[in-house]
């Protein structure tokens, strides 16, 4: 990574707050979680500008290309240089291809794999997601486990309150987690990190910190997870595509209590009780 940003690349920063406790005002230090716009560049032309935090930045990078299509794998990529100094990130493709701004650009309406509905995408998004066919099932227990592992890996959040945390997961052990101040980004960084490693994603799921939105179901899908367990709820649009992307969808895991959304077959110890 060529330079340091004026943050010197740091998660955080402390600044003084007037904080108001048991009726009474004090002037103290809190730890605040740093924001940072970083403009890509692929083949000489601007792409997209991200504001996110500044650590694991090439993985984002690779994540996030990799996510909106433009490469599918990490041997694509001919070079980098990423400056957080002068908040740019140069990727140069083996294709050299200039990328057409309308692909990623604009929406359209798409076909739901052929079940007579209709589901609302960027282009891009129908070219990279793809139905989920890992077979992972877990049971309650995994799901418990899945966000006690994701609230253990969540210092930066413990700190500033003002990040997301997303978390990779295999059979009650974490694989790795990342946080950011953008949501996407954390999954993006989780895409690029398996990416560069090779890392095989069979029998994993996703547990993150936030609510399951439609952008947040179809990162998921295209890192190829078959399972996303979220502190939230999902919305309604993200049901529909785990529907269609074969991705069990489970939220609101609040205490010992959990909702199974889609794809409920993955819950290996699934008893249903009469309502």
């Amino acid at each position: 990574m060529n330079g340091v940003s004026r943050f010197g690349g740091a998660e955080t920063r402390r600044r003084p707050v007037l904080r108001y406790r048991s009726g009474a005002y004090r002037q103290e230090e809190d730890v605040i979680a740093t924001e940072f716009a970083l403009t890509l560049y692929v083949n000489g032309e601007e792409f997209a500008t991200l504001v996110c935090t500044p650590t694991y930045v090439e993985d984002l990078v690779y994540g996030f290309l990799a996510s909106e299509g433009v490469i599918r794998a990490v041997d694509e990529i001919e070079s980098m240089q990423v400056s957080l100094w002068t908040g740019t990130a140069r990727v140069r493709t083996k294709s050299g291809a200039v990328l057409p701004s309308a692909l990623y650009n604009k929406r359209y309406i798409g076909s739901c794999c052929g079940k007579g509905r209709q589901s609302f995408y960027f282009q891009s998004d129908a070219l990279t997601a793809r139905p989920v066919e890992d077979p992972v099932s877990l049971s309650a227990h995994d799901v418990f486990r899945a966000m006690d592992l994701l609230d253990a890996s969540s210092g930066l959040f413990e700190e500033t309150g003002g990040v997301h945390v997303a978390a990779l997961v295999r059979e009650g052990e974490l694989v790795l987690a990342r946080a950011d101040i953008g949501r996407h980004n954390a999954l993006d960084k989780i895409y690029g990190h398996c990416l560069r490693a090779g890392e095989s994603l069979s029998g994993t799921a996703v547990a993150f910190s936030g609510r399951i939105s439609s952008e947040v179901l179809l990162k998921v899908a295209k890192i190829g997870v078959g399972v996303v367990i979220a502190r939230g709820a999902p919305t309604l649009l993200a049901i529909d595509l785990a529907e269609e992307l074969n991705i069990t969808a489970i939220g609101f895991v609040r205490g010992r209590a959990f909702n199974v959304y889609s794809h409920p077959w993955r819950m290996s110890d699934v008893a249903v009780e009469e309502a």
